[in-house]
C-alpha cells in the first residue's frame, strides 16, 4: 500500500465516495431470511450483525439445531454483499454444553461451504464481567471480518488512535518511521479494549444484549464508507441504526422483535441533541423496493452535486 501511494496509484479496492446530504434508514419487522432473499444481489456494502447465540436468554435464542437455523441467512451473505463488501459477525467459543451454536461453527461452515474470505478475527476485550470458578473468567467476545472479494473495502484511517504529543515526537525521531504515519495515529491492532455498557449506563435502550455505540462505529468507519448502505439483519437494540445516521450511512435494520421501533426512538433521543447530528429520515416497514429506490435517489443526487462542484473547480 505504502508503495502504490508513493507512486500515486490507487488500490483497486478504492471506491468514489460521496456525502449524501441526508441518509435514508429502512425498519422493517420481519423474518431475516425472507428480508435477505428479496434484496438484490451486490447490493450492501456492509452486513454488520450480532446474531442469537442459542443461549435460551429470550425466545429468539434458542434453536434445536443452531447451523441448520443459521445456514439460511449465511448463504445469502455472498450474494448481496457488493465486490468491496465486508461482512462482521460477531459470536464467541465458550460454549462447553451439547447445545452447539457459536462463532466457531460459523467459520467452519464459511470457510468450508460459501466463498467468503476471511479477513480478520476482532477481540473486543473489557475489564468488566461474571467471575468463575470453573475456567478462567471470560473479558473479551470475538468478531469475524469476512469478505467477498480481495477488493474489499478497507479505511484505517478513520479509525486510527492518536499518538500523544510527546509519544509522537518520539516517533518521529525514529528515521524508519514515516512522520506522516505517526501524525495519523497507530493502527489499533485487532484487539480493541472498549468497555461493555453498564447496567445504569445512559447510552442503555433496554436490550438484553445491546453492544456499545464505539464498537459498531469503528467498524461501519473502518469498513463502509459514507452514502453506501449498512444491513443489520439482527438489529436488537437498534445501536447500528444509530451509529449509521451520526456517520452519514444509510441502514437497513431488520428483526422480527417489534420492540427494536422502541429501542431505536429511545437511541435517536440520545443523539438529537446534537446540533451537528447529520439530516436522515427513517421508513418503518416500507417495502424493500421502495427503502432502496430512496437511497438510490439521494446518491445520485450527490453525486449530480459533486460533479457540478468537480467542474466549478477545473
Amino acid at each position: 500500500m505504502n508503495r502504490l501511494k508513493r507512486n500515486g496509484i490507487h488500490h483497486n479496492s478504492m471506491v468514489k465516495r460521496i456525502a449524501p446530504p441526508h441518509t435514508v434508514h429502512g425498519v422493517f419487522i420481519q423474518d431475516a431470511v425472507d428480508f435477505l432473499k428479496a434484496l438484490p444481489d451486490s447490493s450492501v456494502q456492509l452486513i454488520l450483525i450480532d446474531p442469537p447465540y442459542n443461549l435460551d436468554l429470550d425466545e429468539w435464542d434458542s434453536f434445536n439445531n443452531y447451523l441448520d437455523w443459521a445456514k439460511g441467512w449465511l448463504n445469502q451473505i455472498h450474494r448481496i454483499l457488493s465486490d468491496s463488501g465486508n461482512c462482521v459477525i460477531f459470536g464467541g467459543f465458550q460454549y462447553q454444553d451439547l447445545k452447539k451454536g457459536d462463532l466457531l461453527e460459523i467459520l467452519h461452515y464459511t470457510r468450508h461451504k460459501t466463498d467468503l474470505r476471511f479477513t480478520n478475527l476482532i477481540i473486543w476485550y473489557y475489564k468488566n464481567g461474571m467471575s468463575a470458578h470453573r475456567f478462567f473468567a471470560n473479558r473479551h467476545e470475538e468478531a469475524v471480518w469476512l469478505s467477498k472479494t480481495s477488493k474489499y473495502y478497507f479505511d484505517l484511517d478513520s479509525v486510527r488512535v492518536p499518538f500523544d504529543e510527546a509519544t509522537k515526537m518520539m516517533y518521529k525521531k525514529d528515521k524508519r518511521l514515516n512522520p506522516e504515519s505517526v501524525d495519523k495515529g497507530k493502527n489499533p491492532t485487532n484487539v480493541w479494549e472498549i468497555g461493555r455498557l453498564n447496567g445504569n449506563s445512559s447510552e442503555r435502550v433496554g436490550h438484553l444484549t445491546q453492544k456499545p455505540a464505539e464498537l459498531i462505529r469503528r467498524f461501519v468507519k473502518a469498513l463502509s464508507f459514507e452514502g453506501s448502505i449498512v444491513l443489520d439483519f439482527f438489529a436488537g437494540s437498534g445501536t447500528t441504526g444509530r451509529v449509521c445516521i451520526e456517520e452519514r450511512r444509510h441502514s437497513l435494520l431488520v428483526d422480527s422483535d417489534k420492540k427494536l421501533h422502541g429501542y431505536l426512538d429511545k437511541h435517536i433521543k440520545q443523539i438529537e441533541a446534537n446540533m451537528f447530528l447529520p439530516k436522515y429520515s427513517l421508513m418503518k416497514d416500507a417495502n424493500i423496493d421502495m427503502v432502496l429506490k430512496e437511497i438510490n435517489l439521494v446518491n445520485r443526487r450527490s453525486l449530480h452535486s459533486t460533479s457540478i462542484m468537480e467542474h466549478r473547480n477545473e
